[in-house]
């Protein structure tokens, strides 16, 4: 059943990762569509807030976890004097929850029982409906759903500036029509697929008339994968890991023809720019997490392993079981991931 409103000032609480904010941006549209005259607040990690900078008619109130307890006494400064309508907390970890704890707000909206972790429910009042298997991003559809926004499919409009996109005109524009990104590194090693790998791909795509451009951000685990991909290429890559922003790197994903990449921030900002992802996913179930608008991409031997370590399907263990092992990715063949390729290549008209 949908809260009554009114609802004039709504407080968002999701810090990270960047994928899971790509998500959000969703459903905080969704609801600007609904509530045009609503005043939204958006409570947010610092490194998101550099993708949403400017996001259309949202106020954005940083959140840096470094500050450690400061960064509450911070928050709770903040909106001292204040109280918004409704809280719609969206994310379970306990430094949310924490946050949520010093966020003024007459209903406190949480996930439903079965997906509210680590004392979730401890600070909130109201809980979104329950739902079978669903999808990172249905789920926050599920927050728009509590506070009376009819059902929506999800769109984007992302905030970037034309200088912005210039920049990824103008580096892109000498590489001709078809591009191909990697952004090869996720957040840990092990979901990273092999360089070799990697650069086999490449190598077809370049014979297939692609150029191939290499994204990522300025840590050593990046760096170090692109120039491994790029040493074990016969032909050459555009690198340009640790050389955009984030909001660059949004608009070098929209130009892109097509993306590869694992469970990683970077594919699903493809998504919300409309551009094809092919997601490459061992640990986490891509129904769950997979890139939202292309699922029916993904290149995946999750479900294998899973069944494998547990004797029990997706659909028989609690929704988004994670599976284990630092080789995992290595069963992704180079085979099934062409075959994949080809296949995008011919149903997007590449």
């Amino acid at each position: 059943m949908s809260l009554q409103g009114p609802f004039n000032d709504i407080c968002i609480l999701r810090l990270s990762a960047i994928g899971d904010v790509c998500h959000a941006v969703s459903t905080v549209q969704a609801i600007q569509r609904h509530y045009p005259n609503a005043k939204i607040t958006w409570v947010v990690g610092k490194i998101e807030a550099m993708l949403l900078a400017d996001l259309p008619g949202v106020e954005l109130v940083v959140f840096d976890k470094k500050q450690g307890k400061a960064a509450y006494h911070s928050l709770k400064e903040h909106f001292k004097g204040r109280k918004f309508d409704v809280l719609l907390h969206m994310q379970v970890a306990l430094r949310a929850n924490l946050a949520a704890r010093v966020i003024p707000a007459k209903v406190k909206v949480g996930f439903d029982w079965q997906r509210a972790k680590e004392g979730h429910f401890l600070f909130t009042n109201h809980r979104i409906a329950a739902e079978k298997e669903a999808h990172v991003l249905e789920g926050f559809r599920g927050f728009a759903k509590a506070i009376g926004v009819p059902h929506y499919e999800p769109s984007w409009q992302m905030p970037v500036t034309q200088e912005d996109r210039d920049f990824a005109e103008e580096t892109l524009s000498p590489l001709g029509d078809k591009v191909l990104v990697l952004s090869p590194a996720a957040s840990k090693a092990e979901r990273n697929w092999l360089p070799e790998r990697y650069a086999e791909i490449a190598d077809y795509a370049v014979q297939q008339g692609f150029s191939v451009v290499i994204t990522g951000g300025p840590t050593e685990l990046e760096v170090t994968l692109a120039k491994q991909i790029e040493s074990a290429m016969k032909s050459t890559a555009l690198n340009l890991v640790g050389k955009t922003n984030l909001k660059q790197l949004l608009c070098v994903l929209e130009n892109a023809s097509l993306v590869i990449a694992p469970d990683t921030g970077p594919a699903h900002m493809a998504v919300t720019m409309g551009t094809p992802v092919i997601g490459l996913y061992a640990h986490s179930n891509p129904a769950r997490t997979g890139p939202y608008l292309y699922q029916n991409y993904v290149v995946e031997v999750y479900h294998q392993n899973l069944k494998k370590q547990t004797g029990k399907t997706a659909t028989q263990l609690p929704w988004g079981t994670r599976v284990k092992g630092k080789e995992l990715m290595q069963q992704i063949s180079v085979d099934s991931v062409k075959e994949m390729f080809d296949r995008v290549v011919n149903e997007q008209a590449l």
